[in-house]
């Protein structure tokens, strides 16, 4: 065998591939689609942006599906996982958890920013020039603002449906666990259980989110408190949607038998994905539901 053909490293080292280069094309065509969308009626080149914002979006999900199955197939058929790799792994999805820490990190600032200061001073545009008020002016100098129909009318009752939210999330996060345990003693049948029923209570959130959004007392952009809560809570939901699809995939490879005791990253991956979104809706229940609602939350 040639010398440049002998392996001095436990590391595997893949082939080239398309995938970074046409998930970042879609990725765009899906942002400016989203653009296009919101603000311009007309849409570009005579493509709307619904149509513009779907074709990119097909493409993020063909680019996830392929390089999912890659993925597998270096894992599970080419056997290229070495523990040295599959310990590179880890540190890589600690720091990406980390990353998407600091994500949320900005919007509970913006938060927090507004309500605890909310008699602070804000520049504004006043024609064309800058002119400066109070909050006071704009939010009656507490938080939650003074109501303001149509745009602000109240907050959620927090012992409703938030709670009701919460409780889901936190038996996901045990169902999870319970899939976990049952894989480390190679209990296929309560493996595949657990997942299931994570999922299911994935789906059970977002659509009860669907439906307080649909029942909220404000708009994203009427007033800065529905601006604040939609993107925090907006993008959590987001990433409840991803981490279902996350575990769906792992439920699929379970299923086919890709996991053993030993060598399961993948699931481990997505588990530990999972308890961050737990524990980033704890924090978003805590401060925006229960602190937050103040004395205009309305009655269940």
């Amino acid at each position: 065998m040639a010398e440049h053909a002998v392996k001095h490293h436990d590391y595997y080292l893949p082939d080239p591939s398309p995938w970074p280069i046409v998930g970042s094309v879609s990725a765009l065509v899906m942002l400016f689609g989203a653009v296009v969308w919101m603000k311009s009626a007309e849409g570009v080149f005579g493509l709307h942006g619904p149509w513009i914002f779907i074709v990119g979006a097909l493409g993020v999900l063909g680019t996830i599906f392929a390089w999912f199955r890659d993925i597998i197939v270096e894992a599970v058929y080419k056997h290229t996982h070495t523990p040295a790799l599959r310990l590179s792994m880890r540190y890589a999805m600690i720091l990406f958890i980390a990353s998407e820490v600091m994500f949320f990190v900005a919007w509970f600032w913006a938060y927090f920013d507004v309500s605890l200061f909310p008699a602070d001073v804000a520049t504004l545009p006043d024609g064309q020039q800058i002119g400066v008020i109070g909050r006071d002016q704009v939010l009656g100098g507490k938080w939650p603002p003074v109501p303001d129909a149509p745009a602000f009318t109240h907050t959620f009752d927090p012992w409703g449906l938030p709670l009701f939210n919460t409780l889901v999330l936190l038996t996901s996060a045990v169902t999870v666990t319970w899939a976990h345990n049952a894989l480390l003693k190679g209990d296929t049948k309560n493996l595949i259980r657990g997942l299931a029923l994570t999922i299911l209570l994935g789906i059970t959130f977002t659509v009860c989110q669907a439906y307080e959004y649909s029942h909220a007392g404000f708009t994203f952009a009427g007033h800065v408190y529905g601006s604040t809560f939609f993107m925090a809570t907006g993008f959590h939901g987001f990433h409840v949607i991803v981490g279902s699809i996350f575990l769906t995939v792992i439920l699929l490879q379970a299923i086919a038998g890709h996991f053993t005791p030993k060598q399961h990253f993948g699931f481990e991956a997505a588990a530990w994905y999972w308890h961050f979104v737990d524990v980033v809706w704890l924090f978003l229940f805590a401060s925006i539901y229960v602190w937050g609602a103040g004395s205009y939350a309305a009655v269940s």
